[in-house]
């Protein structure tokens, strides 16, 4: 997995497959692990830039406080990095169809399509917002294990963490590996000051989709309906799964992807 300088320190990229480019960013608290049980089908049709996103994977933490938009530029840094010339596909969840909302209406002619998976557009709710303040606190105090398994069960749902020990190991396991302070300034950064984002979605000419679980509560499907249709090429899915992640880790989600891009003019 070669390293990639950018403003926001050196990211860590996979490239897997191909055929044209399509840029798979994962959610807060994990990394490109996340998109294991998909990332196989996607490399059949695409050629795969996994990106890990800054104080994530392996990557050293950032040079400071950033924001979604300076995640965007640095994924156009690893593009020209990487030669790529064409548009691309751009996969996001959660964090990563924030940045892929950046990356759009900043960059549209490199941006071929925009799937977003989970990725909530209002800034962080007050409850939700208690949530995460704790969740950085005992992380800095008590370290990563401290908080590894609530966190887990909130970004799959405690249904699937239970039945599929092999996902929550991929959740948790990405969790405690990345750099402490990294992470905390990853959280700081780009959830507890994340900002509303409507704004944006009009502004958005790449044809979009944007999915999410029929019981995810912090990206609810009235809500991801209602965000879709603000975009010219916009509209939505709901799929099955509860949480932020569930729907990274059923196989045959990667159906939808492919045919959306199938699909994307």
């Amino acid at each position: 997995m070669p390293a990639i300088a950018t403003k926001l320190g050196r990211l860590n990229v996979d490239v897997d497959g191909s055929g044209p480019p399509a840029v798979l960013w994962h959610s807060l608290f994990v990394d490109s692990t996340s998109w294991s049980r998909l990332r196989r089908r996607l490399a059949a049709v695409r050629r795969l830039i996994l990106i890990d996103g800054p104080g994530h994977g392996s990557n050293p933490p950032p040079p400071g406080p950033f924001s979604q938009a300076d995640c965007a530029a640095a994924a156009l840094e690893v593009l020209n990095a990487l030669a790529v010339s064409q548009p691309v596909d751009w996969l996001g969840n959660a964090w990563g169809g924030h940045v892929g909302l950046c990356f759009a209406t900043t960059n549209p002619s490199a941006c071929r399509s925009l799937l977003t998976i989970a990725t909530p557009i209002h800034a962080l709710p007050p409850a939700d917002r208690r949530s995460v303040r704790l969740v950085h606190l005992l992380h800095r105090l008590a370290g990563p294990r401290s908080v590894a398994s609530p966190l887990t069960d909130a970004l799959l749902g405690k249904a699937l963490r239970k039945a599929d020990p092999e996902a929550a190991a991929i959740v948790r396991t990405a969790f405690v590996r990345a750099h402490r302070h990294g992470m905390r300034q990853a959280i700081r950064s780009i959830s507890l000051n994340r900002p509303d984002a409507t704004d944006l979605l009009a502004t958005v000419k790449a044809p979009t989709l944007m999915v999410t679980g029929a019981d995810d509560a912090m990206c609810t499907p009235t809500d991801t309906a209602r965000w879709a249709a603000q975009i010219p090429a916009g509209r939505s899915l709901v799929v099955a799964g509860a949480g932020h992640l569930a729907p990274l880790f059923d196989p045959h989600n990667a159906d939808l992807v492919t045919d959306f891009w199938s699909n994307a003019t």
